[in-house]
């Protein structure tokens, strides 16, 4: 196990020629940064089970709609009004900052599948730097605390002297 955790400009620092408070102040920066990230990727996961969800109401929505049978259209997040398709073979997508546009199913259907494959990309490099930050938290964690040990056992001699 190294002692020298990555930093993102790719420089290294060596943990041993370090303090305990100049590596506790590392362990807080790593523990918001890991904090931030896990939030991130929480973010991404749950923007990527939306996309899924429309893309599964946009495959099944034209055999599942019918433009007799009314249907619930979300006006914000908790009010829903009723509603008729005048169309099942059109949907109005979201495609990001509030512009809509409207596609055919099979469009929306290819739009979608393509934001939850970039989308698992983003979270698939996310996880890894996570999983980077996380093992350079725990190094500097270990040695911090060999450290503080170190550090007591050297008063305790002191002490004894």
């Amino acid at each position: 196990m190294s002692s020298q955790p990555r930093q993102q400009g790719g420089e290294q620092i060596s943990l041993d020629t370090l303090t305990p408070q100049q590596l506790s102040a590392v362990k807080k920066q790593l523990d918001e940064e890991v904090e931030h990230l896990s939030t991130s990727y929480a973010q991404l996961a749950a923007a990527q089970n939306k996309f899924k969800e429309c893309l599964r109401v946009v495959t099944a929505g034209e055999t599942y709609f019918d433009e007799k049978k009314p249907i619930m259209v979300p006006l914000t997040n908790s009010l829903y009004v009723k509603g008729r398709l005048s169309d099942p073979s059109r949907v109005i997508v979201d495609v990001g900052t509030g512009f809509y546009v409207e596609k055919d199913t099979k469009d929306a259907a290819t739009f979608y599948q393509e934001k939850v494959k970039e989308l698992q990309g983003n979270i698939q490099g996310l996880e890894a730097i996570v999983q980077g930050k996380t093992q350079n938290l725990r190094l500097v964690e270990e040695v911090l605390r060999q450290k503080v040990l170190a550090q007591g056992q050297g008063q305790q001699q002191q002490a004894a002297a």
